[in-house]
């Protein structure tokens, strides 16, 4: 089997990540999930928690920002497949983001999201090179491709 490091970018409000983690395990597929800080407070606070507390919201943002940055663009620059999921409850404007950095990279995306985005993620999925509605599609995904399994 061929090895992988995939990260994994998108929602945080949902336990998709550790869906794949399981699955990857329960398969013995030889990955290496890597992801963003999931930890909302963290990655909202990291900035002034680390260099100083901000007068306006804009700073306090932008210090986090840049943190969170520098964990994501390595990371992402270190994978060889990106997954961004995108989930119902919020606009992901920094999974769009991540998408784009990675497709201008030239990292194979696999992007998970439901029907009724396709028309506003149209651009996103057709730099991708699977589109799943699911995270098992997604799963699947990984599966051939590190071992040439189809579901059974």
């Amino acid at each position: 089997m061929n090895k992988f490091t995939v990260y994994l970018s998108g929602e945080i409000h949902s336990a998709w990540r550790e869906e794949l983690q399981a699955f990857v395990e329960k398969k013995s597929l030889p990955i290496t999930l890597l992801s963003p800080e999931c930890n909302h407070e963290a990655s909202d606070d990291c900035g002034v928690s680390i260099l100083g507390q901000e007068d306006r919201s804009f700073w306090k943002d932008h210090k986090a920002a840049k943190i969170n940055a520098i964990r994501i663009r390595t990371f992402i620059e270190r994978a060889d497949i990106v997954v961004v999921r995108f989930g119902e409850k919020y606009r992901q404007w920094n999974a769009a983001f991540d998408a784009g950095y990675a497709a201008a990279l030239g990292k194979p995306l696999v992007t998970i999201h439901p029907e009724e985005f396709t028309h506003a993620l149209k651009e996103l999925d057709a730099a991708s090179y699977a589109v799943c509605k699911t995270n098992e599609q997604a799963a699947q995904v990984l599966e051939y491709i590190c071992s040439g399994n189809l579901p059974k």
